[in-house]
């Protein structure tokens, strides 16, 4: 009822809502904050104040975001704004309008403040969040207790993922006194959709994502949703980033890159290549996830193989996006793959059986190969590899077992993401030298024996982790900039 009333009355001074958002009449806005407020006090109007605000701030407020206007864009409506209450009490106003003008001004200036906080309202849901995504001073913290954030999770049991898990939930959420809350297993973009919507009704602030399904889902069901969002221990595809780097709900990302995942792929293949394996069995794990095509591609180049008669990165990597998988039948080169294997699952005992009869050199994982292969590789003797992360079991599989290559991510290095949260929520939102979402790669660390395993484990575990508390700190905090975490990130 409130639209159909402000718009029954749109044609004051010929103007549109939009003017005020994109002035198409420069000075439309000034005219219609006028008319706004002759007819909020006129007697025989008969509508309230409330009424008349809500029917200006709610349409202008929803245009602004879905314009996706800057903060500076904002302020200067505001502005403008402020002009046109000016511009309205000009010098040579007669006394017998005074009392209406006295009225008049105190419901501009009352409008103008009321427009300024909604306008500026940000992420980090209305339930309790920091919203204003500008300068973090005069904020205050959040208190201990008062800040939960989610977490999307796909997998839920490998050897990483619950090495990260025991990082937030043992080490960060005691540290901090925050809340993390994981989904249960997400198969697919509809469950992420569903998960985010549900943190964010339960007044969430934020949402971090180890879930890979649709992120550019993701991102747009958060900015739905008024929710941060950042993604930690991986990242987006390129094209994806460049699509959603502004989007004020989207943080940022810290993790491996996709070239960062190639390069690991060509280590890892070089490194068997180099002990002059004849035969080999792939396993590429969750194609087409984005971070598992890139490693895979990187391991055939490592191994000098090519597929479907392509050696150049873009090629190949398009031809296994394309195909979903790898068709062996297409790997051309002096190693012989003689066995490929994917997906969550999706590999039956009788594949592996066959796999492991074909009694090859080594098997070659991308992912998860020490939560679902350890003990029937260590069993058939076979010399095998992941990428992964320095937990115990992995340790055990390269002390006791078969495990002779693993490229790993510390179990805190996860930390850097909530950092980019805890500031948010606190009102630092963290943006790049272009005003855009953090993105950070991370490098991954080599392990070959157990002395080498030991050096990253014993370092990363226990009380005092990599990015322990007092390292956390230096990157928490109204004056940390995005130079301050990309520098420690970097060197570590």
């Amino acid at each position: 009822m409130v639209a159909i009333v402000f718009w029954r009355h749109a044609d004051f001074g010929r103007c549109e809502i939009k003017d005020i958002c994109g002035c198409s009449r420069r000075n439309s806005h000034i005219l219609l904050l006028n008319n706004i407020l002759d007819l909020l006090i006129d007697s025989t109007s008969g509508y309230g104040i409330t009424q008349i605000i809500s029917a200006v701030l709610f349409p202008c407020s929803s245009l602004c975001r879905e314009r996706k206007l800057s903060l500076t864009d904002v302020t200067e409506i505001i502005k403008n704004l402020a002009h046109s209450v000016l511009k309205i009490y000009s010098p040579g106003i007669g006394r017998k309008k005074s009392m209406k003008l006295k009225m008049k001004k105190l419901v501009s200036l009352g409008l103008v403040s009321a427009m300024s906080l909604t306008m500026l309202a940000g992420c980090g849901n209305s339930n309790g969040a920091t919203n204003d995504t500008g300068s973090s001073k005069n904020q205050e913290s959040k208190a201990a207790g008062d800040v939960k954030i989610g977490v999307l999770v796909q997998d839920v049991s490998g050897e990483e993922a619950l090495g990260f898990r025991a990082y937030y939930e043992d080490y960060v959420a005691d540290q901090y006194g925050v809340t993390f809350t994981y989904t249960d297993e997400l198969k697919d973009a509809a469950s992420e959709k569903s998960a985010i919507e549900k943190f964010a009704s339960q007044g969430y602030q934020a949402v971090i994502s180890l879930s890979s399904n649709d992120r550019a889902l993701q991102i747009e069901t958060c900015e739905e949703n008024q929710i941060y969002y950042a993604v930690a221990a991986g990242n987006i595809d390129d094209d994806q980033f460049e699509q959603y780097k502004s989007n004020e709900c989207f943080l940022g990302q810290v993790g491996p890159s996709m070239q960062t995942e190639y390069e690991a792929g060509v280590d890892m293949g070089k490194f068997f290549a180099d002990k002059g394996i004849k035969t080999a069995v792939i396993y590429g794990a969750f194609i087409p996830n984005p971070m598992h095509v890139y490693r895979v591609a990187g391991v055939l180049s490592g191994l000098g193989l090519a597929y479907d008669g392509s050696t150049e990165e873009d090629e190949v990597v398009g031809k296994l996006f394309a195909n979903q998988g790898v068709d062996a039948s297409k790997i051309s080169g002096d190693i012989k793959i003689v066995s490929y294997l994917q997906g969550y699952g999706d590999t039956t005992t009788d594949e592996l059986n066959a796999a492991i009869q074909a009694a090859p050199d080594a098997f070659i994982s991308v992912g998860m190969a020490t939560t679902f292969f350890t003990q029937q590789l260590n069993a058939a003797g076979i010399e095998f590899s992941d990428i992964d992360s320095f937990t115990k079991s992995n340790g055990e599989a390269i002390s006791e077992g078969k495990l002779v290559y693993l490229a790993g991510k510390y179990s805190s290095s996860v930390g850097p993401a909530f950092a980019l949260v805890m500031n948010a929520v606190n009102g630092n939102v963290i943006r790049d030298a272009e005003g855009n979402a953090v993105s950070i790669s991370q490098n991954y660390q080599v392990a070959t024996d157990e002395a080498t395993f030991d050096e990253f484990f014993k370092t990363d575990n226990g009380d005092n982790p990599i990015y322990n508390k007092e390292t956390l700190d230096t990157i928490i905090g109204d004056s940390v900039t995005c130079d301050d975490i990309t520098k420690l990130v970097e060197s570590k």
